[in-house]
C-alpha cells in the first residue's frame, strides 16, 4: 500500500480484474471510463499505439473508492475524487513525469484536478468540454411521432453513415474527428465502433440517424444523434433517439446514457421527454 492510497499498474488485466467491480457499480457515471477501457483491452482500431501508461486505482481495506487512467497519447480519466485525494493525484503523477494532455471526468473532478494540476505542473489548463450526463428511466417515445420507422443501419449504409458523422462533426466543432473522417480512417474514429440506426420516411429514405456504444458493463451509450439541417424541426432526432434506446434495451443494457450540449436547450428538453433523467455535469480541461 502506498502512502496516498493509489496502485499504479500498466496492467490492464490486472487492473480490470481488482478495479471492474467498482466500474461496474455506477455504469451511468463511469460510462466513459467502461467505454475507453474496454476499447484499451481489446486492442480495438484507434487504439494502437494508444496503450496505457498508467492505471490507477485508489484502495483502502480491500475496498476500491476511484480509478484513473492515463493513456499515452495524454488521455486522462477520472471518477468522482474529493478535491484533498485530486489534488494528491496530481502531485504523484507529475513527481513520476507523466504528463496528460487532456482530463475528462465529472465537473467537480476535472475542475480540481486542473487547478491541481497548475499548482504542482504550472501548467495552464483551458476547458475544451462541458456537457450535461442524461441516463434513460423509463423510455417515451414520441406521441404523436413522425411517419416512418426506425431500422439498424447496415453495410449498404456504409456511405451516408460517414457522411453524415462529418457534417455532425463539423456542427459541433470536433475537427480532429473530421481529420480521421477526411483521411479514409473511419476505424481510428470514435465511430468506428458504434452501431447505428436510421429513422426512414415511408418512401424508405434515412432522415436521421443515432448511434450506441457496444455493451459494456451494462451500459450503453447514444452518442451521435444527427439530423441534416434541411430535415431538422420535424420530431425525426426524438424518433430516432427513441429507437436507438429501444435497440440499446433489447441489447440488453440496464443502463442507456448520453451527454447533451448545456447550450442547447432544444435537445435537452427532448431528451427529457424521451424519459432521460440528469444525472451529472461532465468537463474536460487541455493543458498547455
Amino acid at each position: 500500500m502506498t502512502s496516498d492510497g493509489w496502485q499504479l499498474t500498466e496492467d490492464i488485466d490486472d487492473f480490470l480484474a481488482r478495479a471492474g467491480d467498482f466500474l461496474r457499480s455506477r455504469p451511468a457515471l463511469h460510462n466513459t471510463p467502461l467505454t475507453d477501457l474496454e476499447k484499451l483491452r481489446l486492442g480495438a482500431p484507434g487504439t494502437q499505439g494508444d496503450q496505457a501508461a498508467a492505471f490507477g486505482r485508489l484502495e483502502s481495506a480491500g475496498e476500491v473508492h476511484a480509478v484513473f487512467y492515463l493513456t499515452r497519447r495524454g488521455r486522462l480519466g477520472l471518477t468522482r475524487l474529493s478535491a484533498h485525494r485530486t489534488n494528491r493525484l496530481a502531485a504523484r503523477l507529475a513527481a513520476l513525469g507523466h504528463r496528460p494532455a487532456h482530463v475528462i471526468a465529472d465537473r467537480a473532478t476535472a475542475t480540481a484536478f486542473a487547478e491541481a494540476w497548475q499548482r504542482h505542473t504550472g501548467a495552464t489548463a483551458a476547458p475544451f468540454w462541458r456537457t450535461h450526463l442524461y441516463r434513460l428511466g423509463t423510455l417515451t417515445p414520441p406521441r404523436p411521432g413522425p411517419a416512418g420507422r426506425g431500422r439498424p443501419a447496415g453495410p449498404d449504409d456504409r456511405e451516408q453513415v460517414v457522411r453524415w458523422c462529418r457534417e455532425f462533426c463539423v456542427d459541433v466543432g470536433e475537427q480532429a474527428s473530421v481529420d480521421l473522417i477526411d483521411a479514409g480512417a473511419w476505424a481510428d474514429s470514435r465511430f468506428g465502433d458504434r452501431h447505428f440506426t436510421f429513422w426512414e420516411s415511408p418512401d424508405g429514405a434515412p432522415v436521421s440517424m443515432a448511434a450506441g456504444t457496444s455493451l459494456v458493463g451494462g451500459m450503453i451509450r447514444i452518442d451521435p444523434v444527427y439530423t441534416p439541417a434541411q430535415l431538422r424541426g420535424r420530431g425525426y432526432a426524438g424518433a430516432v433517439t427513441a429507437a436507438a434506446g429501444r435497440a440499446a434495451l433489447a441489447a440488453g443494457a440496464t443502463e442507456v446514457v448520453l451527454f447533451t450540449d448545456p447550450a442547447n436547450p432544444t435537445s435537452n428538453a427532448l431528451y427529457q421527454r424521451l424519459g432521460f433523467v440528469q444525472v451529472d455535469d461532465f468537463a474536460g480541461y487541455r493543458f498547455s
